[in-house]
């Protein structure tokens, strides 16, 4: 039974995996680079995924686009580039297994609905989690107990996260749920705490109506199929965290390491975004720039 260790003994294996909606920024190639770096001083490997899940927004352009930059900036990786988009059976048979042991239900609420039932005058603020505002929970409590029919097609399935954190509990030589943080410079211990997990992320969507899969659910399998060691990413994805461990443990795979990164922000103090063009890393080449220029504009 995994419990979520890593071989400390394992080649380090890092990843950047951004999605083909937009032009790479200087943040992505602080998260890069970070990546690249991290895997290089281990002696160790660097992959790129592409994550284009959402196949209404991705383009080919932009794939095209960052495999131009990522070369630029002196990256290589190992061919082929796995794609999201390729994976949907590996996603759908995980959901399968989830559906099967009870953990997942079906969802037909709106974003709409949400809102409104988690902003009831009784309810005070709507609390918010890695996902936003915390569903309430109205489906899952209008569901029937567990049948063992088909995967839903016309539905969102959620995470029910207190029937899933219970089947954890309830697993032999079960060990606390935990990870290991690097971002603030030294390693340490970041336990997950049961009624803590259930109050601050409650029961996400793990497949979406139009995409087969979520960004939990698909990054946590692409992560162990690729054999991450040490995932490098923004700070903003920390709270998610707690997600994807729970699914690892779920799901019976390894847990990385994980470092989270400061981000890059413009004069304002606002996270770069891809429509913030000025800062696209292709403007910086055809403006004359060199890669230690943009390592230094990174603060690397």
């Amino acid at each position: 039974m995994n419990n979520g260790a890593q071989d400390p003994d394992k080649k380090t294996i890092t990843r950047f995996a951004p999605s083909p909606t937009g032009p790479l920024h200087l943040g992505h190639a602080y998260a890069a680079l970070v990546a690249w770096d991290m895997a290089v001083e281990a002696g160790g490997d660097f992959l790129l995924r592409i994550e284009d899940i959402d196949q209404s927004r991705a383009r080919a352009h932009w794939e095209a686009r960052i495999y131009d930059d990522l070369r630029w900036l002196g990256l290589w990786w190992p061919e082929p580039v796995m794609r999201q988009s390729d994976n949907l059976q590996r996603y759908r048979a995980a959901l399968e297994q989830l559906w099967a042991a009870d953990l997942v239900y079906p969802c037909t609420c709106t974003r709409r609905d949400i809102q409104q039932a988690a902003s009831a005058p009784h309810e005070g603020t709507p609390p918010h989690g890695p996902d936003g505002v915390i569903y309430p929970g109205t489906c899952r409590r209008a569901r029937a107990r567990f049948v063992p029919d088909p995967l839903p097609q016309d539905a969102a399935l959620r995470l029910d996260m207190r029937a899933a954190l219970d089947a954890i509990a309830r697993r032999p030589f079960a060990a606390p749920l935990h990870f290991t943080e690097t971002g603030d410079g030294s390693a340490r211990r970041v336990t997950i705490g049961h009624d803590q997990a259930i109050k601050t992320i409650g029961d996400v969507v793990l497949a979406r109506r139009d995409m087969g899969s979520s960004y939990h659910l698909s990054v946590v399998l692409d992560d162990a199929t690729q054999g991450i060691t040490h995932v490098t990413r923004g700070r903003d994805l920390y709270e998610a965290t707690a997600i994807h461990v729970i699914l690892q443990r779920l799901l019976d795979l390894p847990t990385p390491v994980y470092h989270h990164h400061r981000l890059i922000r413009d004069d304002a103090g606002q996270r770069l975004a891809k429509r913030d063009d000025a800062r696209a890393i292709a403007t910086y080449r055809d403006q004359g720039a060199s890669q230690a220029d943009i390592r230094r504009l990174v603060g690397l």
